[in-house]
């Protein structure tokens, strides 16, 4: 999406917990403030009550839309489905969010 001459970038990304237990899928406009809103628990809901705060996968769009299809289309996948795609990224399951 095109704002004012700039590109707007989306990003559809893969949070877990302590132990990589739980997975969390989202999508926003802005990763670095939305991971710090999750790791400072800000927003009640899913991921404040399961402690989902570490970034182990991303990927980036400059389409709205497309992210959004991406994020449903995860949400549904089966566990082993996602857990490939965060090896094939992210093999030890590093806190991305220290990269970004």
């Amino acid at each position: 999406m095109l704002l004012s001459g700039v590109y707007m970038n989306y990003y559809v990304y893969v949070l877990t917990n302590q132990g990589n237990k739980t997975l969390y899928v989202g999508v926003t406009n802005d990763l670095v403030k939305r991971i710090y809103e999750h790791k400072q628990k800000f927003v009640d809901g899913f991921t404040k009550k399961y402690c989902t705060d570490k970034l182990v996968y991303y990927e980036i769009t400059n389409d709205v839309m497309s992210a959004i299809e991406r994020e449903k289309q995860l949400k549904k996948w089966n566990r082993s489905w996602k857990l490939r795609l965060i090896k094939k990224m992210n093999p030890d399951w590093t806190d991305l969010y220290r990269s970004l």
